[in-house]
């Protein structure tokens, strides 16, 4: 494969891949789904199709596109007028090899706007679809990668192709394509985008196939989505919001904005988080206002919730946020159930132990855990924190975990007095995180050990799982 410049076609030097593939029959059943266009050098409106295996509209106008894949047999006016009218950056062509005398002295002469990078894919045998499709599936990737065309930089233009070559081609370029035109004969009446080509009236129609197929991406992203694979769910919906139709891009901007807010809301930027589920929010009821994918109206609850606990952690004023400890809970049961990553869940699960510690002694004594002085402590404390707790590198007391409790229990509190009755069911368990990989040891953490230590800190806190924010499951 040889991309060559506009300069190098003047010279009539124009090359190509020419993949000479052992033939290979199609089977009856596959080739039928793919007999719908046929070639334009039919001069009988039978002999082309109106509808492609999705809808076809007409198109009015025309910008610039990225990359072109054109396929050839042996009407080169068509391919002029697609060249010309689209302007491709990069141009690639599909044909024979009896084709290749044709794109050098009836197509190259005419084009308007000389694209950048040119190529050529030659077919060994048009008729058959799969010989087709293996021929382009392994020159073509390669090809569009080198000229850094993205998903939906890609327009297709089957008008020239053999039933064979236009279910290859569409196939093969089904990751990148947004866009699939073709010229079709106009039927009386018809006048709108009416093109005289060579004396017959043709119809420049287009279709995306994306529009039909992204449902199934849809439903992979949501799968990605309920696994916690949230990042990789906002990749996908991306994707497809670029190769779908402008009136579905909202609608998939929306999906790839909800994952991105759950993804930042599992790595704790609350405020990211927020904006984003708010955007989603707003795009979703827009949505639901032209009917919506199935599911979203049942969903869409469930997604407020959240936005509006996010919003009050994030509004919260206070140096200790009163929703941070019950956030971390349901953080570490997630970890625990949803990703099955004991390790990351025992993490959690202490932090959250001590959140909410730290949230009891802030929110009834005002003693910040990490900047108090001895005098905030009962008596029987005082002296241990002078001489213990004293951090060097900034001069400041600072609790450690069972301090905190036992601070708590000194002065009175319930919880701390909790913590007291239920130490002797934590210290094994609390013992397990510290030896644990990510702890301070090297013994993995089982998982019925981090079920344990929750089902402690649920009692300890007085939080039950209810309020606790439950991320929505997506089935749209």
């Amino acid at each position: 494969m040889v991309a060559l410049s506009a300069k190098a076609l003047s010279t009539n030097s124009f090359m190509g891949i020419d993949s000479r593939q052992p033939a290979v029959t199609c089977q009856t059943g596959l080739q039928a789904s793919f007999d719908v266009v046929a070639p334009l050098q039919s001069a009988q409106p039978e002999g082309f199709c109106s509808v492609l295996c999705y809808s076809l509209r007409e198109m009015a106008q025309d910008q610039p596109v990225k990359a072109l894949v054109i396929a050839l047999t042996d009407h080169a006016e068509a391919a002029v007028y697609s060249i010309n009218r689209l302007q491709p950056d990069s141009l690639c062509f599909v044909l024979p090899e009896g084709a290749k005398s044709l794109v050098e002295s009836e197509v190259q002469p005419k084009i308007e706007h000389m694209p950048r990078r040119w190529d050529w894919v030659v077919l060994a045998e048009t008729g058959e679809f799969v010989g087709c499709y293996q021929t382009l599936a392994r020159a073509l990737p390669d090809l569009l990668r080198t000229w850094d065309v993205q998903p939906g930089e890609l327009v297709v233009d089957v008008t020239g192709a053999t039933p064979a070559m236009a279910g290859a081609l569409t196939l093969a370029t089904l990751s990148l394509s947004s866009r699939i035109v073709l010229l079709v004969p106009a039927r009386e009446g018809q006048e709108d985008d009416r093109i005289d080509i060579d004396g017959q009236p043709f119809l420049w129609t287009q279709g995306n196939p994306w529009d039909e197929a992204a449902s199934v991406s849809r439903r992979e992203g949501c799968d990605l989505f309920n696994r916690g694979l949230f990042a990789a769910a906002a990749k996908l919906f991306r994707e497809v919001e670029a190769r779908v139709s402008g009136g579905q891009k909202p609608l998939y901007r929306a999906f790839a904005d909800l994952a991105d807010g759950y993804d930042l809301w599992e790595r704790f930027h609350y405020r990211q988080a927020w904006e984003k589920l708010k955007t989603a929010v707003r795009a979703f009821e827009m949505a639901l206002l032209w009917g919506g994918p199935p599911g979203l109206k049942a969903v869409l609850p469930s997604i407020k919730a959240n936005a509006g606990f996010l919003e009050k952690l994030v509004l919260d004023p206070a140096p200790v946020k009163d929703m941070q400890a019950p956030d971390l809970l349901a953080h570490a049961g997630r970890r625990l159930h949803g990703t099955h990553d004991p390790e990351t869940a025992m993490v959690s699960l202490v932090r959250a132990l001590e959140a909410f510690a730290q949230r009891q002694l802030f929110k009834q004594y005002k003693i910040k855990t990490w900047d108090m002085q001895p005098e905030q402590l009962p008596q029987a404390l005082q002296e241990t924190c002078r001489s213990c707790w004293l951090e060097d590198l900034d001069g400041k007391y600072k609790l450690p975990l069972q301090a905190q409790f036992r601070a708590l229990a000194g002065l009175g509190d319930q919880m701390g007095q909790a913590f007291l009755r239920e130490w002797p069911t934590m210290k094994p368990l609390l013992d397990a995180a510290n030896h644990a990989v990510l702890g301070h040891g090297f013994e993995p953490v089982k998982a019925e050990r981090v079920q344990q230590l929750y089902d402690v800190v649920v009692r300890l806190s007085g939080v039950s799982e209810t309020p606790l924010p439950k991320f929505p499951v997506l089935s749209l």
